[in-house]
């Protein structure tokens, strides 16, 4: 492995992490909802989604999952249903327009990390894309005889980086979370969720992987 390589695959993931994709709109959402207890697990979700995808494409397991043309379909199809029940919630929230009060982390049930954690967690493990990406992009940067460790640090480092940037995401929301929360805000920004969550249901489900 070379530092310029593993540096330009920093930047590469970096950049394709800046922009909004399922994660980003799941995040936002948990965040606005629950505070940043919620939102925190939620990222925390979609790092461990990462680091099974990128360990398993690392493994070679991954490419054994894309060759499965049944298995991957599957999985596209779970995640095309479950973005588009995530959307549908959003809409049916900015519908009926009824928020409880906005309360403190101290104060939020622990079962609301769980539920954060988990559609963190299945909204990116049911997105092939990101398996896709791993086993396009690494051989890419490491070349197609890298060593096991060497495609660890590299998929294990996408995670990272990930999780950083969504953490930051949360701390900027949950700053902004009283404005954010106002009743006609919120409905603005929940119909905008579910718009967002659906239209990336839409092309998960029409685009070839």
């Amino acid at each position: 492995m070379s530092w310029s390589s593993y540096g330009s695959f920093l930047v590469f993931a970096t950049v394709l992490i800046l922009i909004p994709g399922p994660d980003f709109a799941v995040v936002t959402r948990n965040t606005l909802a629950a505070g940043r207890r919620r939102g925190a697990w939620s990222a925390i979700g979609v790092s461990a989604s990462n680091a099974v995808q990128g360990v398993a494409a690392a493994a070679g397991l991954g490419a054994l999952i894309v060759r499965s043309q049944p298995l991957f379909e599957t999985i596209r199809w779970v995640g095309v249903a479950y973005l588009t029940y995530l959307g549908v919630q959003a809409w049916r929230s900015a519908l009926r327009g009824r928020y409880a009060p906005l309360a403190d982390d101290a104060a939020t049930p622990p079962g609301q990390a769980l539920a954060g954690f988990r559609q963190g967690f299945l909204s990116n493990i049911t997105n092939p894309k990101v398996l896709a990406f791993y086993l396009a992009v690494l051989p890419q940067f490491v070349g197609g005889s890298a060593p096991l460790a060497v495609l660890l640090v590299f998929a294990l480092s996408h995670a990272v980086l990930s999780l950083a940037y969504l953490l930051v995401l949360v701390g900027a929301l949950n700053r902004a979370r009283e404005l954010l929360s106002r009743r006609r805000v919120r409905r603005w920004l929940d119909g905008l969720t579910g718009v967002a969550l659906l239209g990336f249901s839409a092309r998960l489900a029409t685009e070839r992987v």
